[in-house]
């Protein structure tokens, strides 16, 4: 089955009048030219979910919420149709843009699932993602007293459900005569300071490392451990090799404490990590905040290619300490992309591509990090004129 662009195009999208057969055809060979080491132009893409289209009245005019959203497989599914679509005619990037090649989907619980598969409930607030509570923040040892957790048992269990309804509804549907095909979940981490800081409250954890590192060690220990666990059992249930090649995981929560720290009581647990999970060639980290005092140290240590920042970020000197085959992502600070003029958007990005991060190439242009919403679309168009313009080949 296929469908006329013109009977997928909306009267209010952005570019409706887009030559979207030209672009994506630019686009994939821009790809090609990045992947090879000797990109032609300056990528640039957006860091998107549903938070951004859930609070947009554009590409949310039903006004579906976070809770209706999470809570039925099949409004998930639907959503995540509708908001791709939206996304394809009216957010300009160097994405395939138009009618796609097929749809991708994937079961969706934000930020929390982890916290939440060990007992953390989740909370629903207004205007506001899903999140959870630190309810082992007064005896943090409690976590670890069942051992280490069921796989697919807790909210993975949920997921599980939801991961076999998407299959179901992907392999008999279609949308807009494009077939629908489901990513495999549950196969990352946002990282073992990160969840211990949502399963105990970052005060406890930054405390317990200075003062108890040893209580804290055996705590991140077992995080670290279940987390190794439970990917190694979603990717043999995906039917996936059991290390991953380009893996790219997270740790935002490494931006609170010092090198040294990072160094003696982190690092030895992301080392178990990726050498648990991943293989060696193209491994990947991303990373919020003002986290870029640790990258030498996980580019040297273990063997991090791509580096996915937030803010704040001093792109030269990033460069210049990680050398030019290094992947580094990023651009202006999301808030300022939100609220800015267009122009200001032009004239940060320009002082980032003119900053020495473009030696050898392999910089790509984003919001640094995550698209917020509210961000105006002149001002995404002002962003990926920017790559175009200042970047290589502009």
């Amino acid at each position: 089955m296929s469908t006329d662009l013109n009977l997928a195009i909306q009267p209010n999208d952005r570019l409706k009048e887009f030559n979207f057969e030209a672009h994506n055809f630019e686009v994939a060979e821009l790809w090609k030219s990045f992947e090879a080491g000797r990109p032609f132009r300056t990528p640039c893409i957006l860091g998107l979910n549903a938070r951004y289209f859930i609070a947009s009245e554009l590409a949310n005019p039903e006004g579906v919420d976070f809770h209706s959203y999470t809570e039925n497989p099949d409004v998930m599914f639907d959503f995540q149709l509708r908001f791709m679509r939206w996304s394809k005619f009216n957010l300009l990037q160097d994405a395939e843009l138009g009618l796609p090649s097929k749809w991708l989907l994937y079961v969706d619980f934000q930020n929390y699932s982890e916290s939440a598969w060990y007992g953390c409930p989740v909370q629903y607030f207004d205007g506001q993602v899903p999140d959870t509570h630190p309810v082992f923040a007064d005896c943090p040892e409690m976590v670890m007293e069942k051992g280490i957790p069921d796989p697919f048992g807790g909210i993975y269990a949920k997921g599980k459900d939801y991961f076999e309804r998407f299959k179901e509804r992907a392999g008999k549907e279609d949308f807009l005569g494009r077939p629908i095909e489901v990513a495999c979940p549950f196969i990352g981490s946002d990282g073992v300071m990160t969840i211990a800081c949502n399963l105990f409250g970052p005060e406890f954890v930054c405390t317990a490392m200075a003062n108890e590192p040893e209580r804290i060690q055996r705590l991140f220990a077992f995080i670290n451990e279940s987390t190794i666990q439970r990917i190694r059992a979603w990717r043999k249930y995906h039917g996936l090799p059991e290390k991953q090649e380009n893996c790219m995981q997270a740790d935002d929560s490494i931006a609170l404490i010092s090198s040294s720290m990072y160094r003696d009581q982190i690092l030895p647990h992301h080392r178990k990590f990726y050498a648990s999970i991943a293989e060696d060639r193209g491994r990947g980290i991303h990373l919020c905040g003002n986290a870029t005092r640790h990258f030498k140290t996980l580019h040297d240590e273990l063997g991090i290619m791509a580096f996915d920042t937030g803010f704040p970020v001093d792109f030269g000197w990033l460069r210049q300490q990680l050398g030019p085959q290094v992947r580094i992502y990023g651009g202006p600070h999301a808030e300022l992309l939100r609220s800015a003029a267009p122009e200001q958007v032009r004239e940060e990005s320009r002082r980032i591509l003119t900053s020495g991060v473009l030696e050898g190439g392999l910089f790509v242009l984003r919001e640094g990090n995550n698209l917020a919403p509210g961000t105006p679309l002149e001002n995404i168009e002002a962003l990926y004129s920017s790559a175009r313009e200042c970047g290589i080949g502009g």
